[in-house]
């Protein structure tokens, strides 16, 4: 067993995957237990004015500031459930304190189990700007549409005016269902929500396209490689190769 550690961004995705994580427990077992986990969190409100001016460093350094006090709480390894973090972990920087999981890697290696060939990516300004996520999908030979501007202006404004206050309204979830629509009409054939808020907002259930839940991903992915179905992770921050 390795015990987990949550590096956390933003509120409700950390939660949402703390939540994940400990019911795979539950799914696997049929019983309330799960491999330890810690959450450490560096409010989310600290790191915006680096990025908004793309301080990507700033930030970097402050998550390897949660990342040390993982490792000095006993995790073995680490993943951050904020998809718009990774543009800040994939800089140039000391090491690490601990393996971590990247988050695009694992939407990726499920949107291949799928069989996916086009993938719509929802998420903040930044990470749809971003590379991060079309080239996992890329180096599996996927596709990665994105919204017109207009639309990821849109998108972007709910998830910082709305969902990461915990905010949740009908109005916005018909902006974003409205989006995915056209997404797929343009010919995607599954939905990336790759802000970890956006799955709150956004289920299976009433999404127009089949969805690729980063958080959960992520919460599922990681508890594999608590109970030691999957490796250890290797990648310690710094460019990522696939």
């Amino acid at each position: 067993m390795h015990h987990f550690g949550i590096l956390a961004h933003s509120t409700g995705g950390a939660a949402l995957n703390f939540l994940a994580y400990c019911e795979e427990g539950f799914k696997r077992t049929g019983r309330h237990v799960h491999p330890d986990v810690t959450l450490d969190y560096i409010a989310f409100g600290h790191s915006m004015a680096a990025w908004d001016s793309g301080d990507h460093d700033a930030v970097r350094r402050t998550l390897a500031v949660s990342v040390d006090r993982l490792a000095r709480a006993g995790a073995a390894f680490f993943a951050c459930p904020d998809n718009t973090a990774h543009l800040a972990l994939e800089r140039p920087g000391p090491d690490l304190a601990l393996p971590g999981l990247h988050i695009a890697e694992v939407v990726a290696e499920q949107a291949a189990r799928e069989g996916h060939s086009r993938v719509a990516v929802l998420g903040t300004k930044y990470t749809m700007d971003g590379p991060i996520h079309p080239r996992a999908l890329a180096a599996r030979r996927i596709a990665a549409e994105l919204p017109e501007p207009a639309d990821r202006e849109v998108l972007d404004r709910i998830i910082f005016d709305e969902l990461v206050r915990g905010v949740l309204t009908d109005a916005s979830r018909q902006e974003y269902l409205r989006v995915i629509s056209g997404l797929a009409e343009r010919g995607c054939d599954a939905v990336a929500l790759v802000c970890t808020e956006i799955p709150l907002l956004v289920t299976p259930e009433v999404s127009p396209l089949p969805t690729l839940d980063s958080t959960r991903l992520l919460a599922e992915a990681a508890y594999e490689v608590a109970v030691g179905e999957r490796a250890l992770p290797s990648w310690r921050g710094g460019p990522y190769s696939t």
